[in-house]
Parts: C-alpha cells; structure tokens; sequence
C-alpha cells in the first residue's frame, strides 16, 4: 500500500494498522518507544501528507506519556527541522508547555536561531502554528529568488532581498511604539511588518539562508545588525533602517554618535544563545515599561537560565 505523493509509503500500513499488531513494538504503558518504533517514527514526523500525519498523530496520542517523551525528546534534539515538526505535534496534542519548552530548549545547548525564535513566541502565543510562519518565509525567498538574476554579487542579492523584504512586504522599524513587548516575538513582526532590530534581523537572516546566503547576527552596543563576511572587508546591514548598507567604520560612527568607544569585538558575529537571550532582555524591559511584572519576570528567569547553561557549560569545558 503506497502513500500518494509521500516519500514514506512504507510506513503507511504500520500507522493504520490496528493497535494489537503494534503489541511486540511498544506497550503503551510503557514510558519509552522500542528502537525501531522510534526511528519509524522519525521517518514520518516531517511527511507532508495529512492523512499520515493524522494517523501519525493519533498513534502518538494513544501512546500517551510514551508519545510526548519521544516527541519532547526530538525538540531538544539536533535535528532542528525536526524539532520544528515535533513542537507542532505536540501543540495538536495540546500536552505542551510553551514555557516549560523554551526552557529545555535553553538548556539543551542545541541552539539554532529560527527554533528558538518561534519557541520564544510561542511562550506569549501558544497558539501560533509555527509551519504557517515558517511557510511565509519560505514564500518571501521564493520571491527574493525570482529577482536574484545571476551573475549577482552578494551585496546585490542583498538588495534584492531589501526590495522584497521592505518594499514589496512592507517590513518596518517600529521607531514610534519602540518598547511594544509584541516588537520583540519573530511571529507578531511576521504578522504585524513591524518590529525592532533583533526579531527584524531574525527575519532578513532566515530568509538569507533560504536563498543561499551565508549572513551572521551582529550585536553591537545599543543596536543589532546583520553581517556579511563572505567578502574580504565585511558589510553590514541595518534591518531596522530598510536594509541601509554599513561599511565597518559606519558602524564605528554610529557607536560614536552613542558615546560609545568603537571596538573591533563588536562587529563579530553574535552567538545564536546571546542573540535570543539580549531579545529576552529586551523584553524585561519593555514589559516593565507596559506595567505587566509578572510577563517581566518570566523573562528575566529566562536570562537567567541562559546564563546559568552558559556557565555550566564554560566550567565543564575548563575542567
């Protein structure tokens, strides 16, 4: 029996095959899947066919603790496309706890840059269907491709990027409600054009690599950019100005302009753990500002747990 338009028809008679034949695989009782089981599983968490993923999704259900192990596991597991897939079965299961799995996604060390944004989102939207953004960015580089004519250098598909990005998707600094806790979360910036510099970043980056393009957050003092290092002198991007172009010592101007000594240190590449922990930050903040303590300190024990798995993980690496 073969799946149409599926890459895993094999497993198709397993998943509709009655539960007693499941019996010398995996008692439901059980907390944890056989091997086979679990890599069967794997093998179908990305399938794009509704009806496997319906069935898919009621095998997990019925396997009860078991399934929400397994998937819990995968969302803090290196495969971050996979992970992306699990976090969703686990919102149509409606078992997960957004913030409970922001907080293993700290602490699993497994950073990667568009997982966590949406599992930051997520801790304020539960809600959120996270394939549909990650669909919205896939169409944006689709459109950024259709005018990259090659050959085109890379500051030129960068400005391709710009034209898609902030002219024809209207993508905007938030300059006058700068401290809107809801400018700091990837999915409110997707549904709202609006944001400030680290989420609008988040965005130009992820669309970036759908195209091809190799290009790194920068955390400067103040303010967050995009960096492009490819090339033999580095360039800059500003997300937040419309992707206005900055050359190394445009950025040491700015620092100036903020009384701010110019370091080289500040135009490396920001680590992915730092980008999402200074949005955390931000959001300390600005929900002080909105007078709402409680959402201020939920986001302050998420900075503290960033920098608590950084330093456990410092020290383990000395001793």
């Amino acid at each position: 029996m073969q799946k149409t338009g599926s890459r895993s028809g094999t497993f198709v008679p397993f998943l509709i095959a009655p539960r007693r034949e499941l019996d010398c695989t995996q008692n439901v009782d059980q907390k944890q899947f056989s091997p086979g089981l679990t890599d069967a599983f794997l093998g179908l968490l990305d399938d794009r066919s509704p009806v496997v993923r319906n069935a898919l999704l009621e095998k997990l259900r019925d396997s009860g603790d078991a399934g929400i192990a397994f998937l819990r596991s995968v969302v803090n597991g290196d495969n971050r496309i996979l992970a992306r897939h699990a976090s969703q079965f686990l919102q149509d299961l409606k078992v997960d706890n957004p913030q409970a799995d922001f907080s293993e996604f700290i602490r699993s060390l497994n950073y990667e840059l568009e997982t966590g944004a949406f599992l930051l989102s997520r801790t304020v939207y539960p809600d959120i269907e996270i394939g549909k953004y990650c669909h919205f960015l896939d169409e944006v580089a689709l459109r950024c491709r259709e005018i990259m004519v090659p050959p085109m250098s890379l500051r030129d598909q960068c400005r391709a990027i710009n034209r898609v990005v902030f002219h024809e998707y209207g993508f905007r600094g938030n300059a006058e409600y700068y401290t809107d806790p809801r400018n700091s979360f990837l999915s409110e910036v997707i549904r709202r054009r609006r944001g400030i510099p680290i989420p609008l970043s988040t965005l130009y980056i992820l669309i970036a690599q759908r195209c091809g393009l190799t290009l790194e957050p920068v955390g400067i003092p103040g303010h967050f950019l995009v960096g492009c290092f490819v090339e033999t002198t580095p360039f800059f991007i500003d997300p937040f100005e419309n992707g206005t172009f900055r050359s190394p010592e445009e950025v040491f101007e700015h620092l100036r302009s903020h009384n701010v000594p110019p370091k080289l240190t500040y135009l490396a590449p920001t680590p992915i753990r730092e980008v999402l922990c200074r949005n955390c930050r931000n959001l300390v903040n600005h929900y002080q500002a909105a007078n709402q303590p409680e959402m201020s300190q939920l986001f302050a024990r998420f900075v503290d747990e960033f920098e608590v798995t950084y330093r456990s993980r410092t020290r383990g690496s000395r001793s």
